[in-house]
C-alpha cells in the first residue's frame, strides 16, 4: 500500500464497485458526517443574532435616561445599560470568531472529502467513462470547481441563520420601536423591495455567464495542456505564435465574460449602499416630522439602527447570492462525475482469481465503442497459452490496440467472450483479474520520481524488491543506461518521464511490466521505439527468462514478431490469418504485403 491508499484508508474506505452495482457517490452524502458541527454553527448563529439585536434595545434605554430629566443618578443608569452592551458586543465577538472557525473546518474538510471522492471515482472508470470527460474538465472539476463549493460553504454557513434572523427580528423590532412613527415601517419596507429587486433582476442576468464561465476555464486548462505537453512539437514546426494566438482568444473570452459577470453583480454594492443611506436620511425625515418628543429621539436612533441591520442582513445574502450561481454550477459539475454510472465494474457473485496459469481464449469476441455505428472487432477467435508468444499485427485502425484493452478489462466486450484458465474474465474481480496482467501501454507513461520508483510501481514493498528491480531492468535492456546515470537507480524521472528518450521511457515501462512478475504480458506496441539490436536482444532475453508466461505482443514491425510461436493478423477488426511467421507469408496475403513492405524477400526467407 503506497502513502496515498493510506490517507484514503484513514479518512474512509476508497470506493468500491461490487455486486453488480453501478454505484452513484451522490454529492449531498458528503455533508452527512458535518451535520453536528452545521447544527452547532446554527445554534450560534441565533445567539449572535440574538446579541447583536439587543443593542439597539439598550441603546434607546440610554438615550431615555438622558431625556428623562426625573433620573437623578444618570452615570450609574449609563454604565448599568452601557456594561449590558459591552457584553453583549463581546459574546457577539466570541460567537462570531468561534461560528467562522468552524465554518472553515466544515468547508476545508468537505473540499478535502470531495477531491478524494472524485480522485477516486475517477480511478474507477473505464475507458468509456475517461473518453466522456476529457483530462482538463477533470483536472477543473478536481480544483476550481470544488473551491468554489468550498468558499460558498462557507459563506453559507456563517450567514444561514444569521441573515435571517436579523433580517425578520430587525423587522418586529422595528415596528416595535416605532409606535407612533407608523411612517417609519414604509421607509424599510421601501428599502427591502428596491434591493430583492435589485438582486432578482442582475442574479437573472448574470446565472448563464457562470456556467459558461466554467466551461471556459475548462478550455484554458486544454488549451494550456495541449502546449505544454506539445511543446518540442511547438517548437519544431514553429507554431509559437498561432498556440499564444489560440491561448489569448481563450484567455480573453474567459476574461470578458468574468469581467462581465463581475460588472453586473458589481451594481448591488452601490445599490445596497444608496439604500442603508437613503434610510438614514428618511428616517431622520420622517422622525422629524413625526417625532412627538424628546424621547422619541431614542426609538428614532433605534429604528435607524435595525433598520441599517436588516439592510446588512440583505448585503450578506447578496454576498451569498453573488457566490451561490457559481457554485450551484460547480455543484452540478461535480455530481456529473461522482454520479457517473461505471460500465466495467466487478459482477455480482464476482471470485478472486488468484494466481491463474494464463491460457487466454477469445471466443467469437466482438466490441463496438460506445455511441460507434460499426464494431471494431468482429467475430475474433484464438487462444494464446502459457510459455508461448502470440502476436497480433494488423493496418492502422485494424483493432489491435482494442484488442489489447479488452483483456485487462478497459473495456468491455459487447459480443462473445474472453476466458483466463476457462473462466470468464468477467466472473473475477477486477482487482484480482488485472493483479494477473502486467500491461504496457502504447504510450509509455512514467511518473515523477526515482527510476526505482517506477520500476517498482506495482509493489514497492515487496521483500525481494531490490532483486526484483535489477531482474527487471536487465531483461528490458534498460540496465545499462541505468548505470551509466550518476545516481544508478535513484536517478530522477521529470513528470511524464521529459528527461529520458522515447526508446529508454519504452525500457523503463516493460521493467515496470516485468517486475509485477504476472503470468500474462501485454505489450500495446511498446517495441516500437527501441532500435533492432536492442529489440532483438530484449526479446532474446524475455524468452530466456519468462519461459512460461503468456505473452502477447501488439506490434507494427514484422521483425519484432518473426518468431512468435502464434501470428495473427488483423484487417478491418477481422482475423485474416493466423499462423507461424513461414506459415503466414506463403497464405495470408494481408501479412505477406506487410512484411514485404517493411523487409527484403531475402531478410524474411533467412
Amino acid at each position: 500500500m503506497n502513502k496515498t491508499d493510506e490517507t484514503a484508508g484513514a479518512r474512509g474506505p476508497a470506493l468500491k464497485i461490487r455486486a453488480g452495482e453501478r454505484p452513484k457517490r451522490g454529492f449531498w452524502r458528503y455533508y452527512i458526517r458535518y451535520i453536528p458541527m452545521i447544527l452547532g454553527v446554527i445554534l450560534l448563529l441565533f445567539a449572535q443574532a440574538y446579541s447583536d439585536l439587543k443593542l439597539p434595545e439598550y441603546m434607546n434605554h440610554i438615550i431615555n435616561v438622558l431625556a428623562d430629566i426625573s433620573t437623578v443618578d444618570k452615570t450609574a443608569e449609563i454604565l448599568k445599560y452601557g456594561g449590558v452592551m459591552l457584553a453583549y458586543s463581546l459574546a457577539a465577538t466570541a460567537i462570531s470568531v468561534g461560528v467562522g472557525y468552524l465554518a472553515a473546518r466544515i468547508g476545508s474538510g468537505l473540499s478535502r472529502d470531495l477531491r478524494l471522492g472524485v480522485f477516486q471515482t475517477v480511478s474507477n472508470f473505464s475507458a468509456a467513462e475517461s473518453d466522456k470527460f476529457t483530462v482538463s474538465s477533470l483536472i477543473t472539476r478536481s480544483t476550481n470547481d470544488i473551491s468554489q463549493i468550498q468558499m460558498f460553504t462557507v459563506m453559507f454557513l456563517r450567514m444561514v441563520a444569521y441573515a435571517p434572523v436579523m433580517a425578520v427580528g430587525g423587522i418586529v423590532k422595528a415596528v416595535g420601536v416605532s409606535a407612533g412613527m407608523s411612517s417609519l415601517v414604509w421607509v424599510v419596507g421601501g428599502a427591502v423591495n428596491v434591493i430583492v429587486v435589485a438582486i432578482v433582476a442582475i442574479l437573472f442576468v448574470v446565472q448563464p455567464k457562470f456556467l459558461k464561465l466554467q466551461k471556459l476555464m475548462d478550455r484554458l486548462n486544454g488549451v494550456a495542456r495541449d502546449g505544454l505537453n506539445g511543446m518540442m512539437v511547438i517548437r519544431a514546426f514553429n507554431t509559437d505564435r498561432y498556440e499564444q494566438t489560440r491561448f489569448d482568444g481563450v484567455n480573453r473570452d474567459l476574461a470578458k465574460t468574468d469581467l462581465f459577470a463581475n460588472r453586473v453583480m458589481g451594481f448591488l454594492f452601490p445599490v445596497i449602499n444608496l439604500v442603508m443611506n437613503a434610510i438614514s436620511v428618511a428616517t431622520v425625515w420622517v422622525a422629524a416630522y413625526t417625532a412627538g418628543d424628546v424621547a422619541s429621539v431614542g426609538a428614532m436612533m433605534a429604528f435607524m439602527s435595525y433598520a441599517l441591520q436588516i439592510v446588512s442582513s440583505f448585503m450578506m445574502l447578496t454576498m451569498l447570492l453573488i457566490l451561490a450561481p457559481r457554485a450551484m454550477v460547480s455543484i452540478k459539475r461535480v455530481r456529473e462525475v461522482l454520479n457517473q454510472n461505471i460500465s466495467v465494474y466487478t459482477g455480482a457473485g464476482a471470485i478472486e482469481a488468484g494466481r491463474l496459469t494464463g491460457e487466454v481464449r477469445f471466443e467469437h469476441v466482438g466490441f463496438r465503442y460506445p455511441g460507434a455505428e460499426a464494431d471494431v472487432l468482429t467475430d475474433v477467435s484464438f487462444t494464446a497459452r502459457p510459455g508461448e508468444t502470440t502476436a497480433v499485427i494488423g493496418a492502422t485502425g485494424a483493432g489491435k490496440s482494442t484488442l489489447a484493452a479488452l483483456l485487462p478489462r478497459l473495456y468491455d466486450v459487447t459480443q462473445g467472450r474472453i476466458t483466463i484458465d476457462g473462466t470468464d474474465i468477467r466472473a473475477f474481480t477486477l482487482e484480482s483479474l488485472r493483479d494477473n496482467i502486467a500491461f504496457v501501454p502504447q504510450k509509455s507513461v512514467l511518473f515523477s520520481g526515482s527510476i526505482a520508483d517506477n520500476i517498482t510501481y506495482a509493489d514497492q514493498r515487496a521483500a525481494d524488491r531490490e532483486a526484483r528491480m535489477k531482474r527487471s531492468a536487465f531483461i528490458a535492456q534498460a540496465e545499462p543506461f541505468i548505470e551509466e546515470k550518476e545516481d544508478g537507480f535513484d536517478s530522477r524521472v521529470a513528470q511524464g518521464g521529459g528527461n529520458v528518450s522515447g526508446g529508454q521511457k519504452q525500457r523503463l515501462s516493460i521493467a515496470r511490466a516485468l517486475y509485477k512478475n504476472a503470468p500474462i504480458l501485454v505489450f500495446d506496441d511498446s517495441f516500437s521505439a527501441l532500435d533492432y539490436k536492442t529489440d532483438a536482444n530484449l526479446r532474446a532475453s524475455m524468452a530466456k527468462h519468462l519461459a512460461n508466461t503468456n505473452t502477447l505482443i501488439i506490434a507494427q514491425r514484422v521483425g519484432t514478431i518473426l518468431n512468435a510461436d502464434r501470428i495473427i493478423v488483423l484487417e478491418q477488426g477481422k482475423i485474416a490469418g493466423m499462423g507461424t511467421h513461414r506459415q503466414l507469408l506463403e497464405s495470408c496475403p494481408v501479412y505477406r504485403d506487410i512484411a514485404y513492405s517493411q523487409l527484403s524477400r531475402e531478410e524474411l526467407e533467412a
